[in-house]
């Protein structure tokens, strides 16, 4: 009976384990097709997706890296944002679909401008997210005082 419940509370640990890495994995994802969607991803970019991963989210730096690094690898092989958004919306909060929207905000303002493809594909997730366009548009506001600091 104790090796059954043993077991049990292992599996558990360990679907929420493989949940937190999936989330990781799926966000830095997001973030690099963001940041690559002008054609290229500037070193800027980079620092504010790694920022917004460990400061916003509060992933592991080191797993943050490791993530980040196949991400970059992988961003020709991009997937739907259909596979990006049902997950999100599976398990994310508002709240924290809308800190998403503002770091993906942040993450296209870094390099200083502004690519018509980068202001759709937000448009377009904040659709997919139920996130209103007033919604989007304060996060944007916002994204665009914090890169003027």
């Amino acid at each position: 009976m104790i090796n059954l419940l043993k077991n049990i509370l292992n599996n558990q640990k360990s679907v929420e384990e493989k949940n937190d890495n999936e989330s990781l994995e799926l966000l830095c994802g997001l973030m690099i097709e963001a940041a690559y969607t002008d054609g290229q991803i500037d070193d800027s970019e980079l620092n504010k997706i790694k920022l917004s991963l460990i400061n916003i989210f509060e992933e592991n730096p080191t797993e943050v890296e490791l993530v980040l690094e196949k991400a970059l690898n992988n961003k020709n092989n991009t997937k739907s944002l259909h596979h990006y958004t049902s997950f999100i919306n599976k398990n994310f909060d508002n709240n924290k679909k809308l800190l998403l929207i503002e770091a993906l905000w942040e993450i296209v303002l870094s390099d200083g401008e502004i690519h018509d493809f980068e202001s759709n594909l937000i448009r377009r997730l904040s659709g997919l997210l139920y996130i209103s366009d007033v919604n989007s548009g304060n996060a944007r506001k916002r994204a665009l005082n914090k890169n003027q600091k």
